[in-house]
């Protein structure tokens, strides 16, 4: 048997991998995955789930409504991706990742029949999570989307709740060029009279969404058209942001990067429709809307220890503080940018790199102009070559230098920052996966 090392090196370069190998990693359709799901009969059919997609936003979704989902009792499942350390942060029970022996286990015992059928990467990782989740009894399962929705390997669940964030110009190669065609992949993970909530939906894309959940006699939820949220504010030390809201009262969400705050809607939301369906009753003597404030509360102060979820305006140091976020495409750099403007330090450093299939342009053209650029290439065969990145920079008036790699960058940006300065890493999930390394 390989060793867990060995096996995770034959998942990400041995077998067709998007993530690393980019489109010719890619497989546009569900047979083979349902052929392996069949082999294994089936086993997200043990329990419940709750299915998340979007452009952006679905792991910061995806990782909250687990959390809230544990505070009130669930043994719960958790499917994300991808990984920022560890392949083991994809699967997790009640927060705790996958055990090591399981992972060497399945792909030892199946490799043989992933060979046969030509599976791929994700198909392999979908379906050890759906197996690891029946083995150890869970009661329900949060299942984010990997990319798109209509063919994507989750989508051969039938969940009790489907959950789009929004929808934006991303994986334009595969999803299409226009964000009705990206809508129309996103929105294939609805299914026949299972309730929708989407996030944020623009005018654009309203009609594909309803006609999509007319076909399946899908009720339809639009978290943006219920101002649940009274108002947000970030707290003054930046630990977090403060909501008020209409039902559930008041209280702290540690994630605090500005974007968060559609999230927190799309989020209330979704807890409301499991609400309504009688997943969030809590047995206990107290009024069950005070129990539920309270685990609500709970839920959104504690996510990150609840889950282990990382890389989301994460501040990893102070003096000078160090703050990393995953965002990588346009509609989040739209946000992050905003952010960083907005902030207030003596001056600002940032840690920058992408990968080869993203708009490089349009993201660039996005960034603060009042900083010091340490530009680098995340270590994926997709990674964007640094030189590449700092010519496009100038195109853009941004000033800095070349690194090979991201540790080489931060340290750079750590000798040349003064106290009060602010480093921002990111531009791509692999720059702070990168990054995350380092601090292991």
């Amino acid at each position: 048997m390989m060793t867990y090392e060995e096996t995770c090196d034959w998942l990400f370069h041995q077998i067709a991998n998007f993530e690393s190998q980019g489109q010719s990693g890619y497989k546009a359709s569900l047979d083979n995955m349902l052929k392996l799901d069949e082999h294994y009969g089936s086993p997200h059919k043990s329990f419940r789930s709750i299915h998340i997609a979007g452009t952006n936003g679905k792991g910061s979704v995806s990782h909250t409504i687990a959390a809230m989902l544990q505070t009130c009792g669930y043994r719960v499942g958790l499917y994300t991706s991808p990984h920022l350390v560890d392949f083991s942060e994809r699967i997790r029970i009640n927060g705790q990742p996958i055990k090591e022996e399981y992972v060497t286990t399945f792909v030892d015992e199946g490799k043989q029949l992933f060979e046969q059928l030509g599976n791929t990467f994700f198909e392999i990782a979908t379906e050890m999570a759906f197996c690891y989740f029946k083995d150890n009894d869970i009661d329900i399962a949060v299942v984010e989307v990997g990319l798109g929705g209509r063919l994507d390997s989750t989508n051969i669940i039938t969940p009790i709740l489907s959950v789009i964030t929004n929808v934006s110009l991303d994986h334009t190669q595969l999803l299409g060029s226009s964000v009705e065609q990206i809508a129309l992949e996103k929105g294939g993970i609805i299914k026949d009279t299972i309730p929708v909530v989407i996030g944020e939906a623009s005018a654009e894309v309203r009609p594909v969404f309803e006609a999509l959940a007319q076909q399946c006699d899908a009720p339809i939820i639009y978290a943006e058209d219920n101002n649940e949220i009274v108002s947000a504010e970030m707290v003054a030390d930046g630990s977090g942001i403060f909501y008020k809201t209409e039902h559930v009262g008041s209280f702290k969400g540690e994630l605090c990067g500005s974007y968060q705050v559609k999230n927190t809607h799309t989020i209330l939301t979704a807890l409301g429709e499991l609400m309504n369906q009688g997943y969030l009753c809590i047995p206990s003597n107290d009024d069950v809307q005070i129990a539920i404030q309270k685990e609500i509360s709970s839920a959104f102060l504690h996510v990150c220890e609840i889950t282990g979820l990382q890389g989301r305006w994460q501040i990893v140091r102070t003096t000078p503080t160090v703050i990393c976020d995953i965002g990588h495409n346009v509609a989040a750099w739209e946000r992050i940018s905003q952010q960083l403007n907005s902030l207030e330090c003596q001056h600002l450093h940032i840690v920058f790199g992408m990968v080869e299939d993203k708009d490089v342009y349009g993201v660039m053209s996005l960034l603060p102009k009042n900083a010091t650029y340490y530009f680098t290439k995340p270590s994926t065969k997709r990674g964007l070559n640094e030189q590449s990145l700092l010519v496009f920079g100038q195109q853009f008036g941004l000033a800095g230098e070349c690194y090979p790699n991201v540790e080489d960058a931060y340290s750079a940006a750590i000798r040349t920052a003064e106290k009060k300065d602010i480093i921002f890493i990111g531009g791509s999930n692999y720059v702070v996966a990168d990054f995350l390394k380092t601090r292991v």
